[in-house]
């Protein structure tokens, strides 16, 4: 059997570089050799595309010093990668991309809309549910559609804060102390604090323009966090997983608590109040749907003392460190990290199946009409 050429695609120009990396090395260490031939391709933070070699210079860093520059060309008719080593400059052909990319200018529709230009097939969320995903703001705006309960908000654009104090007399009429301020385009935690006062919510909106130009300001939510996995979409019935929950080692899971304190602990399957569990798995599908997922996703939630469930947000390309939920949730329904990794993998070429018998169709009308 020929083996495909898969590109995994990591790094990247968002706060989240560093998570990328991280779960770049533990997917392609479960890539099949024998059905996928591999090109690592990172990007670093200043956005320079380099091929790695290795795994092992992933884990080190030192792959952001490599001489080989690479560029996906969008050209629909090559599908290929170019790479450049000095004066010499060579073509190879790509089957599958798996972009293990997080945040900004990699999970947020950019790099798939590459891709889709280079009608190259890809592992993950196309262009519309990517960048709505991404957006926090968006997406609460889809999921109140569903009539599903989520934390009350207020919007705050960057430009805002240059007349802080109304912006903060507006928040503290709405919402009682503590809230959460967060950008709305960020991932990982990053750029999110909890205000217990005045001077803490102005400090919070600060940061978070740090990392966007959208804010948001939420209501506190008293409850336990709660995660669950999607797997599916297009021809794929969308699957959830169990739950399971997140035991933070902080006062909230921050960026910190999630990849480098090692007090904090995730439980899968853990015993929630009354149905919890299901209207989780139901609504985590019917959010996947309502953005228009494929590939996977996983959906965070709150649950509150009587049972109650607040979705808090959906991430489309979610972690796949040693330590991340979703390959684990995955794990405890019987499908090992190789064989997650191996059907992302085919579910993203099906993407480009399905996507050519529908311009052969569509080829086929036009014809027939001009006949």
């Amino acid at each position: 059997m020929d083996r495909k050429k898969a590109v995994v695609l990591f790094g990247g120009q968002s706060s989240e570089h560093i998570v990328s990396c991280m779960s770049a090395v533990n997917v392609i260490r479960q890539i099949d050799r024998e059905r996928y031939e591999l090109l690592l391709i990172g990007i670093t933070e200043d956005g320079r595309w380099i091929r790695t070699d290795c795994v092992e210079d992933i884990e080190s860093g030192a792959w952001r010093q490599g001489t080989v520059k690479a560029v996906i060309l969008p050209d629909a008719v090559r599908r290929c990668v170019l790479l450049q080593d000095g004066e010499r400059q060579w073509e190879e052909k790509v089957d599958v991309v798996f972009p293990v990319l997080h945040g900004l200018y990699g999970e947020d529709g950019t790099v798939q809309g590459l891709l889709e230009l280079a009608r190259i097939p890809y592992v993950g969320c196309g262009v519309l549910a990517s960048s709505v995903a991404m957006d926090k703001l968006y997406t609460k705006i889809i999921v109140k559609d569903l009539g599903i309960r989520q934390a009350a908000y207020e919007p705050v654009r960057r430009e805002e804060l240059e007349e802080m104090e109304e912006v903060a007399d507006r928040i503290e009429a709405r919402f009682p102390y503590p809230v959460f301020v967060k950008p709305s385009n960020a991932g990982s935690s990053r750029g999110i604090t909890r205000a217990e006062n005045r001077e803490q919510l102005k400090a919070g909106l600060l940061e978070a323009a740090r990392h966007d130009r959208k804010l948001l300001v939420e209501e506190y939510i008293a409850g336990r966090e709660i995660e669950c996995a999607v797997l599916g979409g297009g021809g794929m019935e969308p699957a959830a997983s169990g739950v399971g929950e997140i035991l933070a080692a902080a006062q909230f899971y921050d960026f910190e608590a999630k990849y480098f304190n090692e007090e904090s602990r995730t439980v899968v399957d853990p015993k929630l109040p009354g149905n919890a569990a299901e209207e989780i798995r139901r609504i985590a599908v019917d959010i996947f749907k309502a953005v228009d997922g494929y590939g996977l996703a996983r959906v965070d939630f709150f649950v509150r003392e009587d049972g109650g469930v607040v979705f808090n947000e959906i991430n489309t390309m979610p972690g796949f460190t040693a330590i991340s939920m979703y390959p684990m949730l995955w794990e405890a329904r019987g499908i090992s990290k190789a064989q997650l990794v191996g059907r992302l993998l085919e579910h993203g070429l099906k993407r480009w199946e399905s996507a050519n018998e529908e311009r052969c169709s569509d080829h086929d009308q036009r014809h027939s009409y001009d006949g």
